[in-house]
């Protein structure tokens, strides 16, 4: 029986979200991937439930194919995103329905076996805005997310120039698109807006806000997946 993946960041370790989930070691040809395995669902941490692996370091291939290996077909994925735009505000939920990755390398693939049209399940998403929608949980439908290499913030300059054309940027969510595509799984993200973009509010943004964001978003989070998955 496929079950359901859900990927999201070390901030959900420890929560009620997974806390009857056991420990279980998944060996890939990439590696090995620990997951907390809940019976219905798997809850990969994609920045470790050790040691932290910054944004940049983290291994997709690996993390994608353990998911399929788990016996998982399908993902949702959590991710944390910084707001381009004064309209979307701190604290709201995303589902964007594409993405810009052009910097960053990502495939499991060196031939031409990689050559593949990008882009989120569209099904699947639908999927689960209907479920969000059900549980009484508001999520904006739509939007571009750029991905960032990380691990540090962009420039207010950054920002401007990728503002035109995007509406959310993060630092994980294109490559895990690509990889989990690759290997099987249909993907779709739901983006917490943790901060405002650096320049896009009147003070520069701090580290200290940053934080905060993410930290009030987190019992966001915890509530809906309890609610959702």
């Amino acid at each position: 029986m496929s079950r359901l993946a859900v990927v999201a960041g070390h901030t959900l370790i420890g929560t009620p979200f997974a806390a009857n989930a056991r420990r279980v070691e998944v060996e890939t040809p990439f590696g090995q991937v620990s997951v907390l395995d809940g019976g219905s669902f798997v809850y990969l941490p994609r920045h470790g439930l050790d040691a932290y692996a910054a944004p940049h370091a983290i291994d997709h291939a690996a993390q994608m194919s353990a998911l399929r290996d788990a016996g998982c077909d399908r993902v949702l994925a959590i991710g944390s995103a910084g707001s381009l735009r004064a309209d979307l505000r701190v604290g709201e939920f995303v589902a964007p329905a594409d993405f810009i990755s052009l910097a960053v390398r990502a495939t499991i693939h060196d031939d031409a076996k990689g050559h593949r049209v990008p882009g989120f399940d569209l099904e699947w998403r639908d999927v689960l805005l209907g479920a969000f929608a059900a549980a009484g949980l508001p999520v904006r439908d739509g939007g571009v997310y750029w991905q960032a290499e990380g691990p540090r913030f962009e420039t207010p300059a950054e920002v401007r120039m990728i503002a035109r054309d995007a509406d959310l940027v993060g630092m994980t969510i294109a490559s895990e698109s690509v990889i989990a595509a690759e290997v099987g799984l249909r993907y779709a993200a739901v983006c917490s807006i943790d901060n405002l973009a650096n320049g896009v509010a009147r003070a520069p943004l701090s580290i200290t806000e940053y934080e905060a964001g993410r930290a009030a978003n987190r019992e966001r989070a915890q509530h809906a997946l309890a609610q959702v998955v």
